[in-house]
Order: structure tokens, then C-alpha cells, then sequence
């Protein structure tokens, strides 16, 4: 259904040009979204396939450890997207303060996602609501270290700002004027909580996504925060208990597609077309996280049955295993703080697991060096490569 354009432009002056920049209307779309035949279909198998993630944390022997890990391949792939260079190794490198090579600024970028998304479920898990106060603690967080520091952190913009182009005057897209952010947002924030608005809350997570992009609220950081977003409103209406559903690949893996189906909202009215992408992207992801799900429960089962029937200091062995499931990236200090044994029966474990091929030596040094749990981090790596 085509409702012509979704907003009204207005008169904006930045760096001495004179633009016209989107305001968009206030959500839910008018007229209403058409929800009946092949998208309500589409929207049950969605539902369906978030119920089978759901599920699947409570059958998960370890929770944490696959949240540990989802949280950090999200935030590689949506720093991705935004120009990082950064891989999974390079972020689990840096965090046991041992990243030879890694480009500095990208990985502390991928390094604040992680910080600003745990924050962001601690407060949700302590009762605080979903709210352009609670958005703002993350972009503050995710700009707190490296490229971007400067860029306000934690506040509204109160400048304008473009997409694409070299200059305002040829920019793709120009977003909502500064003086017009924070009632775009004060009405977003509205919408997110509106009882009243009887939508299902993954239309509602697809609807709030497109306008958090439209409104451009921050000098930097918004496909970031926009994207999540999307997990913290299915994780504060309990459609999953942990956010294991990141969309991030989906949208890089089709970013032509995305940007296209933006765009037509915007001047067309189409949001059915974006809903039923978005609705895709969902049943797709939930199903490539499930899967994941099970393959690497296998992996953990396969490779503790080699350890333990190797006869080879099967005990400690099984222990350090535990902890590269914690962590597929770490060194012997680590593990030795974590479990308390001395360094001599982390090396001999390590020593074992390495016989095995379990792990790996990375670094070629005689001292502080790091093991990989190979298979694991290649599983947690598909689709992760930089573009």
C-alpha cells in the first residue's frame, strides 16, 4: 500500500547551505498497516521461530556462555557496517589485553558495543524501561572510547547532519532538522509504550527501527543504536528472555535491499514492503541462531568425549575446556585466575587440548601467549567477515 511520502520537510542550514530535511509523521502509519493473508503468515512463522530461540535458552546447560558470545559477534557485525575493519579474534584478543595488529580504533568501537549493550540489558533486567533516557546511557557508552568521543555522546544532536554525499547540498538523505529531534523522539518513545496502538510487537520493533533511522538522533552512532534497538524492545516485551536475535547479518548480507526499503517508506508510504523484509530477516535469523544453537552443543559434546577418553590429564583438561567455551580466545593467566589452579596444571591442560586439536597456539611466542578454540570460533565467525 502506497500512502505517498511519510513526512514533511523543512528548512535547515548547516555549514552554509540551505536543505531540506525529513520530518517524518508520527507512528503508527495512516492509514493502518495491512497485517491480513500472506503477512499475517509471515508474521506467525516469525513469532514461531523467536519462540523456538526463546526455548531453546531455557534447554541450554549454559546460557551465559552463548549470550557471551552472540552479544560480541553482534556487536563485529553491526560495527561492520558502519566501516570497521574489526573481527571477532581481533575484539576477543583485546579483551585479554593481547591484540598484536588489531587495528586499534575499530576494535575499541566493537569493544564499546559490547559495553553499551550489557549496560543497556542491566538496566532493562532492573526494571528500568526502554525510554530515550535509556537510549541516550547507551550512545553514551558506545562513543565513550576512540572514533566518535567527540561526536556528544549520550545527547541529542543540536546540529544537523547528512547521509551520503560529500556535502549537504548532494547528500542522499538529510534527517530531521536539530530543533525537531527531541519531539520526533519524545513522540518515538510514546509509540514504543502505547498500549493502545494494537500492533504485534515485531511490527512495532520494525515501525520504531525505520523512524529511529529516519530522525538520525545522534551525530553518530545511530545504525548502531537503531539496530539495537530492535533487541531491547523484543527483550522488554518478553518476546525472548535473552537477546540471542541480532539482525545485523541479515541487513549486511541485503544492505542494498535495506537502504532501498528505507527510502521508500520514506517517500512512498511502503511499509508493508519493509515489514515484510523485516518479518524475513526475523524467521531467517531465529532459525541461523537455533541452528547455531545446536551445532555448537555438538561441538562441546564431541570434544569433551575426546577429552575424555584421551586418558590424558583428563580432569584438568576438561576444566580448561570449560573455560575456552567461556572464552574461545584466552591465554593461561586467565584461566588460571578463573579456576584457581596453579599455572603449571593450566599449561598441562592446555598441552593436552592441543594434542588434540581442540586449540591452538596464535601468537608463535615463547611468552604470554594465546590459544584459539578453533572450531568454536569458526562457527561464531560465519557471515563475519569485514565487507
Amino acid at each position: 500500500m502506497k500512502r505517498g511520502a511519510t513526512g514533511d520537510y523543512a528548512v535547515s542550514v548547516t555549514s552554509g547551505e540551505t536543505v531540506n530535511a525529513f520530518v517524518p509523521f508520527p507512528l503508527p502509519p495512516d492509514p493502518p498497516l495491512d497485517l491480513t493473508g500472506a503477512r499475517q503468515r509471515l508474521l506467525e512463522r516469525a513469532l514461531l521461530a523467536c519462540g523456538r530461540l526463546d526455548a531453546i535458552t531455557s534447554l541450554l546447560p549454559e546460557t551465559d556462555i552463548f549470550l557471551y558470545a552472540y552479544v560480541r559477534r553482534e556487536a563485529v557485525l553491526s560495527s561492520q557496517i558502519e566501516g570497521t575493519q574489526s573481527s571477532l579474534s581481533d575484539l576477543l584478543l583485546f579483551e585479554v589485553e593481547a591484540a598484536p595488529g588489531a587495528p586499534f580504533d575499530d576494535v575499541v568501537e566493537v569493544s564499546n558495543y559490547v559495553a553499551a549493550l550489557e549496560h543497556a540489558l542491566s538496566r532493562l533486567q532492573d526494571g528500568f524501561p526502554l525510554s530515550n533516557r535509556l537510549i541516550r546511557e547507551v550512545h553514551a557508552r558506545l562513543l565513550s572510547r576512540g572514533r566518535g568521543a567527540d561526536k556528544l555522546p549520550g545527547e541529542f544532536r543540536t546540529s544537523q547532519n547528512w547521509i551520503g554525499g560529500t556535502r549537504p547540498g548532494n547528500a542522499h538523505f538529510v534527517p530531521t532538522p536539530p530543533a525537531r529531534v527531541e519531539e520526533g523522539m519524545a513522540a518515538l518513545e510514546r509509540f514504543i509504550h502505547d498500549d493502545s496502538v494494537d500492533l504485534p510487537v515485531l511490527i512495532k520493533a520494525a515501525l520504531a527501527h525505520v523512524q529511529f533511522e529516519t530522525l538520525h538522533p545522534f551525530l553518530d552512532g545511530n545504525g548502531r543504536v537503531g539496530r539495537l534497538l530492535i533487541a531491547l524492545m523484543l527483550v522488554s516485551e518478553s518476546i525472548l528472555r535473552q537477546p540471542l536475535l541480532y539482525l545485523s547479518l541479515y541487513f549486511k548480507q541485503h544492505r542494498d535491499e535495506y537502504y532501498r526499503l528505507l527510502d521508500y517508506v520514506r517517500t512512498e508510504g511502503d511499509w508493508e514492503s519493509w515489514v515484510d523484509f523485516f518479518l524475513e530477516g526475523v524467521q531467517t535469523t531465529a532459525q541461523s541462531a537455533v541452528d547455531t544453537a545446536h551445532r555448537l552443543l555438538e561441538l562441546f559434546a564431541e570434544d569433551a568425549d575426546r577429552v575424555a577418553g584421551s586418558g590424558r590429564a583428563t580432569t584438568t583438561a576438561l576444566r580448561v575446556l570449560e573455560e575456552l567455551r567461556r572464552s574461545p580466545v584466552t591465554n593461561i593467566t586467565t584461566i588460571r585466575n578463573r579456576t584457581g589452579f596453579h599455572y603449571a596444571t593450566v599449561a598441562r591442560g592446555i598441552d593436552t587440548l592441543e594434542t588434540l586439536g581442540v586449540v591452538r597456539e596464535i601468537t608463535g611466542h615463547k611468552r604470554n601467549r594465546v590459544y584459539v578454540y578453533e572450531r568454536y570460533l569458526a562457527m561464531l565467525n560465519e557471515g563475519g567477515e569485514p565487507l
